[in-house]
């Protein structure tokens, strides 16, 4: 809805974060800290090896042990034995005469009176493999020769096909080539993987760190072999996700709920931050060949970009990330000719799956670098070069989807440049490196777009609701099907309760979601929380302020279009009354002060045979410009200065907003410098925090300046558009291109580390 004449007293406004007094005092309850009568603990047995075949699972010492309540294998599921959201093909417990497919498999499950018994127990179980060569690059796996699964090593393949790209190489001046590589990446969420499994006399309730309960709800009935309105699922306080607890909380759940039910017993499974890592997805490795042609202007012409994801050993969510890369290959660029071809390819090492981003971070990295490269060879400064090719109202994507509103991009590049002082800051750039002979700066720009929403391929999903009740004393319950994981969820959609209630904001309260009370609100990814259960938070609580208005009209005998409800009072002239004596008034008369609303994505027209069409609902931009400095004789790099526009639709909650986009920012930065996965014939070496290395405060840059463009979105709840992805995304291509310009080598790998950058300066 359009906002621009609208006086808004709580959007937009400065606002205390909902549960900060809890979590700065400790009190927010975790799933670690739920406590039940009788409550056990739950050990996994993993797979030691990439790729093997199970011959033998002996049980006998295990059960032997003091303790222990229940060791078990494939034998004792009731259900089906299959996961997976997208594609069903990872065993919950990998049955005797099948293989394990990654270190990291589940054999069996264990659970005991603590958990050092049931880690004791886990080690006791036998299992007997007989080894097989195991698939561990993309290279290998596309040779088909070994297969990881007996269907095939590629996965899917998705492609896109806008104007025709030979013709447009033909018209180009020039043409740039080069291949491009961005690795794995570890979650890093402060609470790991945690589900409680409580048996209940109709059924199991389930507690968990989680951000999509509506997947558990799914995974836990098939594996039991009961229905699913026999299970609950309830979402503990989340101490992080970034996508990492998007589907594998189902796996988690499957296994906990198992031990559950055979034991009749609570039973808690907390991973420890090893098994972790072993186990659970990652960001997906993406290798990239791009060919871009560009007239002498700067104008591009053509893209033809060919990309193979390393999926790992399962699929998870691999198929719809695949999507997002797909669609985000070619950037945030006008483009008549693009041609894509990216293919998912399994491999026996740790499946990848959500994170923060979604698959886009890895290819607009490569574009990026491509455009960064062309504006040194074309003579054209790195901005000047991005504006003229930027997207606009009239614009088509790289998928041909017209856009007719809310297109920030062109503003976002002028607003960082604005904030970033970008003449200058070249100017003081060249003049530090003109006096310091081993240390080097170099800025970095990057230029992004991102699809909220789940888009055409999730269409089914892109729907959520919410159910709002206005208590007798005037205070106001909100439930939701999207969770609060760390992002701010609560607080904004507690502001949009506030503004579009009247009622002060202290006053509601947004509860942790609860799948008996809202229908299954798709997964909280794809920065579409605020979109999503936003409008859904707001229809409700229109449908009741519309009954509050008519009561009051009713009894003070006022033109109920002429009465107003705001900051917790109604009025129309001088005749008033307080929020809480109007909500009186209704209770006493039997009027309803509860409503359910339901918000769903308009339908999106898309050819999966072409990648043409309308991708995503809406899209955001941003444009980041960086200093960074590279020491020369090392190879260590650090970021010195950051500047930052993105355009938001609405800012709601502009301190919310700035947090996001500086923690967007650094874990970001974590990716393009620092955090290296390490393997070893496919287990992973870097499983704790003292081997995989994440920025810490010491990290940071001094100066972070960020700024928000607003180009409202009209089906976003007060013109709101997403951020909690798009605030990581720009960051690994701008501190790469900052490195490149720095030591004058192009950087085509991420993580750059300290090593790798050393090895580019010192090439000949």
């Amino acid at each position: 809805m359009e906002t621009k004449n609208l006086e808004l007293t709580t959007i937009g406004k400065k606002v205390k974060r909902v549960d900060a007094i809890q979590k700065v005092k400790g009190e927010s309850k975790f799933v670690s800290d739920y406590e039940f009568k009788g409550m056990l603990y739950g050990a996994l047995v993993l797979s030691k090896h990439s790729r093997a075949r199970v011959k033998r699972i002996n049980t006998d010492e295990a059960k032997k042990i003091n303790g222990v309540k229940a060791v078990l294998t494939y034998k004792d599921i009731p259900g089906e034995n299959q996961l997976g959201e997208v594609v069903e093909d990872m065993p919950c417990l990998v049955p005797i005469g099948e293989e394990v497919r990654y270190f990291g498999d589940v054999v069996a499950l264990v659970a005991a009176e603590s958990q050092q018994i049931a880690n004791m127990a886990a080690s006791a179980v036998e299992v007997e493999y007989e080894d097989l060569p195991p698939v561990l690059s993309i290279e290998e796996s596309l040779k088909n020769e070994i297969k990881v699964h007996e269907s095939g090593n590629i996965l899917t393949s998705k492609k896109i096909r806008k104007g025709n790209v030979e013709e447009g190489f033909k018209q180009s001046d020039m043409i740039i080539e080069d291949d491009f590589f961005a690795d794995y990446q570890e979650h890093a969420y402060l609470e790991t993987q945690g589900i409680f499994a409580v048996p209940e006399p109709a059924g199991m309730t389930i507690y968990g760190s989680m951000q999509c309960p509506y997947y558990v709800q799914n995974a836990v009935p098939k594996i039991l072999g009961i229905s699913m309105n026999s299970v609950r699922i309830v979402q503990s306080d989340t101490g992080g996700a970034f996508g990492g607890k998007e589907d594998v909380p189902s796996y988690v759940a499957a296994q906990c709920a198992l031990l559950a039910y055979h034991t009749k017993r609570p039973v808690l499974l907390s991973y420890s931050r090893e098994v972790d890592i072993q186990f659970t997805s990652k960001r997906h490795p993406i290798k990239s060949h791009y060919k871009v042609g560009f007239k002498k202007d700067g104008r591009l012409m053509a893209m033809e970009i060919k990309a193979h994801m390393d999926i790992g050993a399962y699929a998870t969510l691999s198929p719809i990330v695949m999507y997002r890369s797909l669609v985000h290959a070619a950037g945030a660029y006008d483009v008549p000719n693009v041609k894509v071809d990216i293919d998912g390819v399994y491999t026996n090492k740790v499946p990848c799956g959500a994170f923060r981003g979604f698959g886009s971070p890895q290819v607009l990295f490569a574009i990026e670098s491509i455009m960064d490269e062309s504006s040194k060879q074309l003579g054209i400064d790195p901005i000047d070069l991005r504006l003229k090719n930027a997207l606009k109202v009239g614009s088509k994507t790289s998928t041909d989807h017209l856009l007719t509103e809310s297109v920030g991009a062109v503003e976002t590049i002028m607003h960082a440049m604005k904030i970033a002082d970008y003449e200058n800051l070249k100017k003081s750039v060249s003049e530090f490196n003109s006096k310091n002979r081993f240390k080097k700066r170099g800025i970095g720009v990057s230029h992004i777009i991102y699809g909220v929403s789940l888009g055409a391929a999730g269409q089914s999903l892109d729907a959520a609701g919410a159910l709002v009740q206005v208590q007798r004393d005037g205070s106001v319950s909100v439930h939701v099907g999207n969770t609060e994981m760390g992002q701010g969820m609560k607080t904004v959609l507690a502001m949009i309760a506030a503004e579009t209630l009247g009622q002060k904001f202290e006053k509601i309260s947004v509860e942790n979601t609860d799948t008996s009370y809202v229908q299954d609100s798709g997964p909280t990814v794809a920065s579409r929380a605020t979109l999503f259960s936003g409008n859904a938070v707001k229809e409700a609580c229109e449908q009741i302020k519309s009954k509050i208005l008519s009561m009051f009209s009713k009894i003070k005998d006022v033109d109920e279009e002429e009465v107003v409800i705001k900051d917790g009072m109604i009025f129309s002239g001088d005749v008033k009354m307080t929020f809480e004596e109007i909500v009186g008034i209704c209770y006493n008369s039997n009027v309803d002060l509860i409503s359910n609303s339901w918000f769903k994505s308009p339908k999106l027209n898309w050819d999966p045979k072409t990648g043409l069409g309308e991708a995503y609902l809406t899209y955001s931009y941003a444009t980041q410009i960086v200093v960074v400095e590279v020491d020369m004789l090392t190879g260590r790099t650090s970021v010195v200065d950051v500047f930052t526009s993105h355009d938001v639709g609405k800012a709601l909650n502009p301190v919310g907003l700035t947090g996001q986009v500086e923690g967007g920012f650094v874990q970001g930065m974590g990716y393009a410098l620092y955090e290296e996965i390490k393997m070893r014939d496919g287990k992973i070496l870097t499983d704790n925090f003292s081997t995989y290395i994440i920025p810490t405060i010491n990290d940071i840059p001094q100066s972070i300046k960020i700024d928000f463009v607003e180009d409202e979105f009209s089906q976003g709840p007060f013109g709101a558009k997403g951020i909690g992805e798009p605030s990581l995304m720009p960051a690994p291509a701008a501190v790469a291109n900052g490195i490149s310009n720095a030591i004058g080598k192009r950087v085509k790998s991420i993580p750059a580390t300290q090593e790798y950058v050393l090895n580019l300066i010192e090439e000949e």
